[in-house]
């Protein structure tokens, strides 16, 4: 592999390195829908062993978010670094024949409408090819790209292979499948030939692991395994059903329930191949989510849908981050943070330089991976579905505003679940995020 001379860190951005250290493999999960409580844990009745070890080998981030958190929009800011509202991305691409796409996920117009939005704002129904992914930028680095999964940032003319991928296996024009039990999809499905009966998590995570079993390139690979999963239809594999059933839960609650167990069991599986490969000491993982979860994201507020997605429980995210000798096993961090921060910090990884970059709004973790502190900064949230709008964090207090003119402020650090609207009891404190909600809005060009 190409070596790096991390010292170059130590000159640009005062942080320790290991001088003469190989290009790290980077391995990124990205998973749907899965919700910040929906993890062993945080949640005793769901069983997922393997990802809570890998919570115990690197650092924790308990406060992850995503800047607008529903499908399309989030994998955008991931791609590039930016806030998704700064494409013009606000809501998710729909995929729908009544939304003017075909039967298979095309189309020629490049925005979409909601009927239910309050301002109507038009939302991209695909990724311009003109915005830079982490792939392309990764590839200057010398890196091989593999992508695997759920893609939903446009139809074939836009997928990972025309982003900087190298190969793309098991993507399709749609958002989600018609079921995760063979046959998948019911329209171009680009699973066609998975036997009958075939759960389609463990068919791409047959492919991640066949990946790196087999991979024998000099250079250093980043392998993108974005998850269909826990996206709905909620339908877990049977014999974790049964699981869960003979546990007493039932219902569509027992099928989501073996969905995460199977996640686990992907987990598994990809850190298992990459241990085989001897590539543990030098392979970064990381875990997070696109959005908040469908069920009960208690003790947090709000999720994937009912109204309040820019509450806790709709943006904040598990984000967890692994790469022996760097991150410290067991460690947490309670610093605000973003998806588009992972852009820079893969960029740094890779080249063992301080990436600047004015376009992106993205800012590196590598000061929190080494255990240092990171610059103070806000973090800003947009969305157009409903009544709801943006949001934005300073530190432990974080405002919301509506589109009909409401506002409501919290205190994170005392009323963690949202429950206790200080807008009229804390004046000074509401009218300083006012302003610069104001401000960041009319820089993004939102109305």
């Amino acid at each position: 592999m190409q070596k790096s001379f991390f010292t170059l860190l130590v000159l640009l951005c005062g942080t320790a390195a290991v001088v003469g250290q190989e290009q790290p493999n980077i391995v990124l999960l990205f998973v749907d829908d899965l919700g910040w409580a929906d993890l062993g844990y945080q949640n005793q009745a769901l069983h997922t062993p393997n990802i809570d070890r890998l919570k115990a080998s690197g650092l924790y981030f308990e406060r992850a978010y995503i800047p607008t958190p529903t499908c399309s929009p989030s994998r955008a800011s991931l791609l590039t670094g930016k806030e998704a509202a700064r494409m013009q991305f606000y809501r998710h691409i729909p995929n729908s024949v009544k939304h003017g796409f075909t039967p298979e996920g095309r189309t020629d117009e490049p925005f979409s409408q909601w009927a239910k939005d309050p301002v109507q704002l038009p939302t991209r129904n695909w990724l311009p090819l003109e915005e830079v992914t982490y792939a392309e930028k990764l590839k200057e680095q010398g890196y091989y790209n593999m992508f695997v999964g759920k893609w939903h940032l446009g139809h074939e003319d836009y997928h990972p292979v025309q982003q900087g991928f190298d190969a793309q296996f098991g993507t399709g024009n749609h958002g989600h499948p018609g079921s995760y039990i063979a046959p998948f999809f019911r329209k171009a499905s680009p699973l066609p030939d998975a036997p009958e009966g075939a759960y389609l998590t463990d068919v791409l995570t047959d492919e991640s692991v066949r990946f790196i079993e087999d991979y024998d390139r000099p250079a250093p690979f980043m392998l993108s395994h974005w998850y269909y999963t826990v996206h709905g239809p909620h339908i877990g594999r049977p014999d974790l059903v049964e699981r869960y059933t003979k546990e007493g839960l039932s219902g569509k609650y027992a099928q989501y329930a073996a969905m995460v167990t199977a996640l686990d069991e992907s987990v598994s599986r990809i850190l298992e191949a990459v241990d085989k490969k001897g590539m543990t000491d030098n392979t970064v993982i990381v875990f997070i989510s696109d959005q908040g979860g469908y069920f009960d994201n208690a003790p947090l507020s709000g999720g994937k849908t009912g109204g309040n997605t820019l509450g806790e429980g709709g943006a904040r995210v598990p984000l967890l981050i692994s790469y022996p000798g760097l991150t410290r096993p067991g460690s947490s961090t309670s610093v605000p943070v973003q998806s588009i921060d992972l852009f820079p910090t893969f960029l740094e990884l890779a080249s063992g330089k301080k990436y600047k970059d004015d376009k992106i709004q993205g800012k590196s973790l590598l000061p929190l991976l080494r255990g240092k502190k990171m610059k103070r900064r806000d973090l800003y949230f947009f969305r157009s579905y409903e009544d709801q709008r943006s949001a934005v964090i300073s530190g432990h207090w974080k405002l919301k505003r509506y589109h009909s003119g409401k506002f409501e402020l919290y205190n994170l650090n005392e009323d963690l679940a949202e429950e206790n609207d200080l807008i009229a009891t804390a004046p000074k404190m509401a009218r300083k995020l006012k302003k610069k909600l104001a401000a960041w809005e009319e820089a993004v060009g939102v109305r």
